[in-house]
């Protein structure tokens, strides 16, 4: 066999086996959820995220009163400081300096509770838009949806608006209560 014919053939059997593979391919349905664009719109983060608000503002409201009241006594001592006795003056000026570490402790406070709360709440959001994306590929009948981590998709596979538009459908019927645990699928043959 002479070289031409000898790389001529091993072409054509590259190509033989890797046509079944490409039929394989074209036959599967792939699409694609924007994961953080159902973080965003969907009714169940919006209800989760108001649900948190709520929770926090009496706390936040507790913040802003104390820190109304120590501008208040600044003030005073700034308008009043050069006429009030000395031990007065020190009096203030000591109020004010653990009024102000009191204040920074609960702003700490706050903030950490707020982002441990909202943490677990988007944990739970997280896991339930998960179920809901796969309750909606197992019915449409995909087989394979890909989130984060694509750089281009066409606009055609992307079925974040049907997801999103089962997900607002959930949320009129059920009162954004999560998604069912789907079944385990079966091992495909």
């Amino acid at each position: 066999m002479t070289r031409l014919s000898l790389t001529g053939w091993i072409l054509s059997a590259g190509l033989a086996l890797l046509a079944p593979l490409s039929m394989a391919q074209a036959q599967s349905k792939i699409a694609v959820v924007n994961v953080p664009k159902l973080l965003e719109e969907a009714p169940q983060a919006k209800s989760a995220m108001q649900a948190l608000a709520d929770e926090f503002a009496p706390r936040q409201r507790e913040i802003v009163a104390a820190q109304n009241e120590l501008k208040t006594k600044e003030e005073k001592l700034q308008r009043d400081g050069a006429v009030m006795a000395e031990n007065e003056r020190r009096t203030a000026e000591k109020e004010l300096r653990d009024g102000q570490r009191e204040l920074a402790r609960k702003q700490n406070e706050y903030v950490e509770d707020l982002n441990v709360r909202r943490n677990e709440e988007i944990g739970k959001l997280q896991r339930s838009l998960l179920q809901e994306v796969q309750i909606f590929a197992r019915g449409a009948n995909y087989d394979l949806v890909v989130g984060d981590g694509v750089l281009y998709v066409n606009e055609s596979m992307d079925i974040t608006p049907q997801v999103l538009s089962a997900l607002q459908a959930r949320a009129k019927t059920a009162g954004s209560k999560p998604a069912p645990t789907p079944a385990k699928p079966a091992p495909k043959p």
